[in-house]
């Protein structure tokens, strides 16, 4: 099988330095377009099996805290359970994740030690990785999330899903 390398990034500061907006910005006003999202996203959920899944209500949710306790949950080698459990919370039973207390509440849930994890996020090398990570996809090319390396081939958007499976694949 293939194994992605997440690599925590915030996207508020790719938006910034690509001058790109959200989709809930983009999205906003435009007659059907969000109606048009949803539908798509749904396509997505059942062609590649994310089930279960449950919209957000408070999405779009800021991510800074939560990216940067994601930093510290590598540093610490408890990457992978840390992005099972933030994903949960964001699309399996929906939370307000940018509320700290939330947050903490449901990632200790999750068996994490969240307190730590979130104490942690303050420290000085864990903000200085996330500016990294995100100085450097930018400089590779990104200008939003989800974007895909596959070598030096990008992709971007869920929607490029299968042609990164058919590259991956050879095909």
């Amino acid at each position: 099988g293939v194994k992605f390398e997440y690599i925590p990034v915030l996207l508020g500061g790719i938006f910034k330095a690509t001058n790109n907006k959200s989709p809930a910005e983009s999205l906003a006003g435009i007659k059907n377009k969000r109606e048009f999202h949803a539908l798509e996203t749904e396509r997505f959920v059942k062609r590649f099996h994310v089930r279960p899944y449950t919209w957000n209500p408070f999405f779009p949710v800021n991510t800074l805290n939560l990216m940067r306790a994601a930093v510290a949950a590598q540093l610490e080698g408890m990457f992978e359970t840390y992005v099972d459990a933030a994903f949960h919370h964001m699309w399996v039973e929906p939370k307000k994740m940018d509320d700290p207390e939330v947050a903490l509440k449901a990632l200790a849930a999750s068996g994490l030690d969240a307190a730590r994890l979130f104490a942690r996020a303050g420290d000085s090398d864990v903000k200085a990785k996330l500016i990294e990570n995100t100085r450097s996809a930018v400089e590779r090319g990104a200008f939003g999330s989800p974007t895909f390396f596959v070598g030096k081939e990008m992709f971007f958007g869920k929607e490029q899903l299968r042609e990164v499976e058919e590259m991956v694949l050879g095909k």
